[in-house]
């Protein structure tokens, strides 16, 4: 990794190699950006279908969410209608009990999704779920929705977590 040099009078130093310090940085990014497809459940897309979940950061599953953290989620999937608008909802579901989880923006035109939604083309739903502080560490699934216009579900997927300190 690492080539020796001499440097006059004052003995060898050490000079890295410009590929190895480019795969290097590289690596640190690849894992500091590190998303991980979660496995999910469907709970009812009654008029879209989920192609793929995805996390940022969440190296392993479940995922683990650092309180005070933010968490991109990323949902692919595919329209089966046309629809003017689109909502999201987030529930954490505890002991089969769901509890409403505050997302930043539940406009779903507003999170990666060019609207109006058109049936059978694919979008890529992108939002932030932020873990506050006062949350307890517990184990739960997260159950997260986007309506059409018609309050039908274009997705509804369950992906179990790990709330942390």
């Amino acid at each position: 990794m690492c080539r020796k040099a001499r440097a006059g009078s004052k003995g060898l130093t050490w000079t890295m190699d410009f590929r190895v310090v480019c795969v290097f940085c590289l690596a640190l990014l690849l894992g500091l950006s590190h998303s991980e497809q979660v496995k999910f459940a469907d709970c009812g897309s009654t008029v879209g279908a989920v192609t793929m979940v995805e996390v940022t950061p969440c190296p392993n599953q479940p995922c683990q969410l650092h309180k005070g953290q933010s968490y991109a989620v990323n949902v692919t999937f595919n329209s089966l209608v046309d629809s003017q608008t689109s909502k999201a909802v987030v529930h954490g579901v505890i002991a089969g009990v769901p509890v409403p989880f505050s997302i930043p923006i539940d406009d779903g035109c507003k999170s990666g999704i060019q609207c109006p939604i058109q049936a059978q083309k694919s979008y890529s739903y992108v939002n932030q779920l932020p873990v506050k502080p006062e949350y307890p560490s517990i184990r739960l699934v997260v159950e997260w929705e986007l309506r059409d216009d018609s309050s039908k579900d274009l997705f509804c997927i369950k992906f179990p977590v790990q709330i942390v300190a």
